[in-house]
């Protein structure tokens, strides 16, 4: 029979996930309103959307420690306190750019504890289901979920309601007060202290697989298109085509935003389908779409197409589901399970770096049109693709 946690608690756990997602992703229509609205610089609005990830990476790296001292539940509680905390200054921001900052600084550490330490929790809480990844995928889902809502429910509040910056914040943070009350009963998981010399021990296997050809040559090189794509999908492209959409905006930029992360989903399947043990087919086949994604963008920047922009969404969205996939299949071949949590943050820490990918566009944009900057993206992404498919056969892991 399954775990009563297993039944009844991983439900709240997906809701802490979801509702941290909702939080990091909200600002991208609210991003459109402080450019169009608001009259805020491309640079700076770029800038705050950067600075979630200042947040993100520590977040990421002290989730786990905190969270194996602490206990999972206190810790995805406490970031989920914060992220509200960040979403009601976000909401007071409306004509102080500072307090932008300050917010998306603040939602970036508590997204980061949350993803680290609430992925772990809903893990163990799912141990009982029948699949031995339920916990893994309800996490992905859970996740993608609350990126995608976040940015549609925040699109259409700016659109229809008043407080276009006030109201959204406002929402989520009761949204968070939600599942706090959800989650105060749910069992906390605090996993054993290891034995003497077993830390030492995974981080020597950390180190092995980090060094290990395949992932300098196969997973690297892919990484950085994972949020690579999805930002340019949902970021850069919906301003782009501001023009044509006068007065719906926020909503159309929500819109896109959830239609990335919804394709990307979706797609999960056809990653597991495409991952094959001796190539790196799936990884490849992703590379492929990110770069046709961001071809079609340049086509949409140049011809200010609403049409295309979408369909770079569904393209990019594809490639950012079957980047981020195909990756965490080969680190699984790869590593050892003592070692997965510190080479799945180097993972990590490579793909967040595509949020820099539209505070680099607005950086360069004087210099050189979009339609341009997005094409030599996709060159850039050529020698990329050439070094995967070289080492696609080669230095497979034993078993």
């Amino acid at each position: 029979m399954p775990d009563s946690r297993s039944v009844h608690g991983w439900i709240p756990a997906a809701a802490a996930l979801f509702a941290a997602g909702w939080g990091a992703n909200q600002f991208a229509p609210l991003s459109v309103v402080y450019r169009t609205q608001e009259r805020w610089p491309a640079v700076p609005v770029a800038a705050m959307f950067t600075t979630y990830l200042l947040g993100l990476l520590p977040g990421l790296l002290l989730g786990g420690p905190a969270a194996r001292r602490a206990g999972r539940r206190r810790v995805v509680r406490s970031a989920l306190a914060l992220s509200a905390a960040a979403s009601v200054v976000l909401a007071a921001a409306a004509v102080s750019q500072a307090a932008v900052y300050v917010s998306r600084l603040a939602t970036g550490l508590a997204a980061g504890l949350v993803l680290t330490a609430g992925t772990a929790w809903l893990r163990e809480l799912s141990a009982g289901a029948d699949r031995p990844d339920a916990g893994a995928v309800r996490a992905a889902y859970a996740t993608g979920g609350g990126f995608a809502a976040g940015a549609l429910t925040a699109g259409s509040l700016a659109e229809w309601l008043p407080g276009p910056t006030v109201l959204p914040g406002l929402v989520h943070a009761a949204v968070v007060l939600l599942v706090l009350g959800a989650t105060a009963r749910v069992p906390g998981t605090t996993p054993s202290e290891p034995g003497a010399g077993w830390e030492p021990r995974v981080a020597s296997l950390g180190r092995a697989v980090l060094a290990h050809p395949r992932f300098l040559w196969v997973v690297l090189p892919a990484s950085p298109a994972v949020f690579g794509a999805s930002t340019v999908a949902y970021v850069v492209l919906p301003p782009l085509v501001a023009d044509r959409i006068p007065g719906y905006e926020p909503v159309f930029s929500g819109l896109v935003t959830a239609l990335t992360f919804a394709v990307g989903l979706a797609v999960r399947p056809v990653a597991d389908w495409l991952d094959h043990a001796h190539s790196a087919r799936a990884t490849l086949v992703s590379m492929v779409t990110v770069i046709a994604g961001l071809l079609v963008g340049a086509c949409a920047a140049y011809g200010d197409s609403v049409v295309l922009v979408v369909v770079a969404a569904v393209l990019l969205g594809a490639g950012y589901g079957l980047t981020l996939a195909s990756g965490l299949r080969e680190i699984e071949r790869l590593a050892p399970p003592a070692s997965r949590p510190s080479t799945a943050f180097v993972h990590q820490g490579a793909a967040y770096s595509g949020f820099l990918t539209p505070l680099l566009l607005a950086v360069t944009a004087g210099a050189a049109p979009y339609p341009a900057l997005l094409a030599g993206l996709a060159a850039g992404g050529l020698p990329c693709l050439m070094v995967t498919a070289r080492f696609s056969r080669r230095n497979l892991p034993r078993g």
